[in-house]
């Protein structure tokens, strides 16, 4: 069931894809995170990896092998090269993930809930000012874990799988709240992203092995956030129909006229 919520999510995002008012906020982002980490990869690449390098041998139980062997010197350099590449592709996806988050997807959540879910009742649980602040709280805490987990992107394979899983981390932190800020109360907004957290781990995980695909990776920030939309307005309507809750945006019966 999960999985088959999580497909179906997937599968309306990719249908968002064809909108026209959808499609450019979903490319922008993407490329001028790219612009941007192409030309700092560029200037600071040799200083970096010779800096990486550099720290590496100072390591007490490493720096003597490297030392003692041309072969491994240059197998370490291959390792660190290898990683710092590695590396630019989260660093693309969280700055991407930040623009969608703060900027494009409020827009592409407004005109999506008036197509897809005009029939759910916009309580505004949450504000621009929070989508902003938890975008920067979850960017910071993606950053500082990357930094931590630099040792581990030396060994073959190990530096892929950290950058899915805190990407993945990211996503539901960051695109939780985003969808769900328009048409959640707070109570809703607290719940669902307490109560839907694993299946959003798994939405996010799958939405990062996109940031690994040639050119679907400029869009992969952006489709991940459609596809949180459509999940959880989703998991909200079905929440509100069965804890008996109204679904429909209806306007307030208008008060009875006094007779004089």
């Amino acid at each position: 069931m999960v999985v088959k919520e999580i497909l179906v999510a997937f599968g309306r995002a990719g249908r968002s894809l064809l909108r026209r008012d959808i499609f450019w906020h979903l490319l922008w982002p993407g490329v001028v995170a790219m612009l941007v980490w192409t030309v700092v990869a560029v200037l600071a690449w040799t200083p970096v990896t010779e800096g990486l390098f550099a720290w590496v041998n100072g390591w007490s139980f490493v720096g003597g092998w490297l030392s003692a062997s041309d072969a491994a010197a240059v197998t370490m350099l291959v390792l660190i090269k290898i990683a710092v590449a590695l590396l630019v592709v989260p660093l693309v996806y969280v700055t991407a993930a930040l623009l969608v988050a703060t900027v494009a997807l409020p827009l592409m959540l407004e005109r999506i809930g008036r197509t897809d879910y005009a029939e759910l009742e916009q309580r505004r649980g949450g504000s621009n000012f929070g989508s902003a602040w938890n975008s920067v709280v979850a960017g910071l805490l993606f950053l500082l874990a990357l930094l931590v987990s630099l040792p581990l992107w030396l060994i073959p394979g190990v530096g892929l799988l950290a950058s899915v899983v805190l990407t993945g981390w990211l996503n539901q932190r960051a695109f939780g709240y985003d969808a769900l800020m328009l048409h959640a109360d707070k109570d809703e907004l607290q719940r669902l992203r307490g109560d839907r957290r694993p299946q959003m781990l798994l939405l996010g995980g799958g939405s990062a092995l996109l940031a690994y695909v040639p050119f679907v990776n400029l869009v992969a920030p952006a489709y991940a956030g459609l596809a949180f939309v459509h999940y959880l307005l989703e998991a909200l309507r079905r929440h509100r129909l069965q804890h008996g809750i109204s679904v429909l945006d209806a306007a307030p019966a208008p008060l009875p006229r006094k007779i004089s």
